[in-house]
């Protein structure tokens, strides 16, 4: 049957499928177009505008911190939090245990020695639960005497303006304040070759499905992430290929240490040539290696004091 369409309706159906044709690609790098992985506490914090980034970043749409657990403070303070529902939860062992033994006392015919023994119980239940109750308390207030010294250990600190230079050096940027839990680090030459590095490495990595190599780059959380978006393309029968990445402007927008480990969130604009091929056949499905695009995105990179840095958020700008 042949199915006959207006004229503009056409011309919708073309524009559609070109907008379609010229939107794949946009999807195609490392991340998938996604904001996702962890920045510590500052994880559900949007980080400072740039020159690179004036836009705001895009709130996470993956990450294995919890918002509670992004408090500084908060997850330090769970376990003891978590004491008053295990004292719940024996309390209620213990008392149905007790009116158990209680009602199979009265159903097996005990008579009034049975009455006289579900009133003992009834008196037992009253000691051991005002007991409980006590411990809950006490640990209750334990908890709040705690959580305020935690929270302040590392307290919100100011990012220095100063801080926010070029990749490339030059005299700073338009970046806004940034609330930082933790105390502000200096970013050198050093590290911000590291970071260019790293987005080239990355991508390139990526555009081998080289997932070892990718864990090495990434923390285990956005090697995961990887994985699953590799693992996502290969079931629809397709496959990413990516050409060299390109850095054409970057500048950072905050940088801090937290416990033990320091992080520094950049905003980096980039030319990546992209294509989608079919898998099976090798023929193009969307992209082109000899038209870059441009990118725009915001990574966030952690290290432990002394080691190399590794990726552990991207995040896109609205």
């Amino acid at each position: 049957m042949t199915m006959n369409f207006s004229r503009p309706a056409r011309l919708a159906m073309v524009a559609l499928a070109a907008f379609a044709l010229s939107a794949a690609p946009a999807m195609a790098q490392a991340g998938k177009g996604k904001s996702m992985g962890s920045r510590g506490s500052q994880t559900y914090s949007a980080p400072p505008s740039t020159q690179t980034a004036p836009n705001q970043a895009r709130p996470m749409e993956r990450s294995v911190t919890q918002p509670n657990q992004a408090q500084p403070g908060a997850a330090a303070a769970a376990a003891p939090a978590a004491a008053p529902s295990f004292g719940k939860a024996l309390m209620g062992g213990m008392i149905g245990g007790l009116l158990g033994a209680g009602l199979f006392s009265l159903l097996s015919g005990g008579g009034l020695g049975g009455f006289g023994g579900a009133l003992m119980m009834l008196l037992q239940i009253a000691l051991i639960g005002g007991l409980v109750f006590l411990v809950i308390g006490f640990l209750r207030r334990r908890s709040a005497a705690q959580e305020p010294a935690m929270a302040s250990a590392n307290g919100p600190q100011v990012l220095n303006r100063d801080m926010n230079q070029p990749m490339g050096g030059g005299t700073g940027n338009a970046g806004g304040f940034g609330a930082v839990a933790g105390r502000p680090i200096q970013i050198e030459a050093d590290d911000y070759s590291a970071f260019e590095r790293l987005l080239g490495d990355v991508q390139a990595a990526y555009s081998r499905e080289d997932i070892g190599a990718l864990r090495t780059m990434t923390t285990p959380e956005m090697a995961v992430y990887f994985d699953e978006g590799l693992s996502d393309t290969a079931a629809q029968g397709k496959v990413d290929r990516f050409g060299p990445a390109k850095l054409l402007q970057g500048d950072l927008a905050e940088a801090w240490t937290e416990g033990g480990d320091e992080y520094a969130t950049v905003a980096m604009r980039f030319s990546l040539p992209v294509v989608t091929l079919d898998r099976a056949t090798g023929k193009t499905v969307s992209g082109d290696l000899n038209s870059p695009r441009e990118f725009t995105e915001i990574w966030t990179f952690r290290r432990a004091r002394g080691e190399p840095w590794k990726l552990s958020a991207i995040q896109q700008t609205t």
